[in-house]
């Protein structure tokens, strides 16, 4: 299960550059050459973090960083040529998790997306509550052992990821069977159903929710 990165670069080569050592990383990435398409983008598809130049044609970085907070917690690296300080605490102050200066090595535009994507979770998941082992696909929740399929697993993990952001049922799809097969909607409310059966065994509060005509999303109530 891969975690999406959405790179606003107007250098495409630059941007190739990037999203090669992100894929060689384990990450999908998307890009965007473009300021003026990055919000319908991030809207529809929700990336888990993005890299944002603030030098872009349409509409700079500082203005999407902006209107993006107004919608999203979804985490911004800032990605620029300007070295100064006060434009470092303007996007910062915008509401940027993070800022890159150019000339940068890609590995550590790597180290620094694996950063903040490690404390965005840290900041939002309760430890003791839950714990994922993705190299056994085991989950426990206050030291209760789930019995989950690869596939609950998988659901459970993408959604904890995100606390309180919602997945369509299509985005669910798409990052949980990566082979591509053919899935309908009611086999992932068949699966979101299983799971939250085996969740409630162990817990007595809810944790994954509905969210009427939009999907699925992991809060903890």
């Amino acid at each position: 299960m891969t975690q999406t990165i959405l790179i606003v670069e107007d250098s495409q080569e630059l941007a190739q550059l990037l999203s090669d050592y992100l894929g060689q990383a384990g990450f999908t990435t998307h890009c965007l050459y473009q300021g003026d398409t990055v919000i319908a983008w991030a809207t529809k598809h929700q990336p888990d973090l993005i890299l944002l130049d603030i030098m872009l044609p349409g509409k700079n970085g500082v203005e999407i960083c902006r209107e993006i907070r107004t919608i999203s917690k979804v985490p911004i690296i800032m990605v620029t040529a300007r070295v100064e300080e006060q434009d470092r605490l303007i996007g910062l102050d915008t509401g940027a998790d993070d800022y890159i200066c150019k000339p940068f090595s890609p590995r550590e535009v790597v180290s620094r997306v694996k950063a903040v994507l490690r404390r965005v979770i840290d900041s939002n998941s309760d430890p003791d509550l839950l714990h994922l082992d993705a190299e056994k696909y085991q989950a426990s929740i206050n030291g209760n052992s789930l019995s989950l399929t690869v596939v609950e697993y998988n659901l459970l993990a993408l959604l904890a990821e995100s606390p309180g952001r919602v997945f369509s049922r299509s985005q669910l799809i798409e990052r949980i069977y990566q082979d591509q097969r053919i899935v309908s909607d009611r086999t992932v409310d068949s699966h979101v159903k299983k799971l939250r059966k085996k969740i409630s065994e162990v817990h007595d509060k809810e944790l994954i929710h509905a969210v009427y005509s939009a999907g699925y999303k992991y809060e903890q109530s």
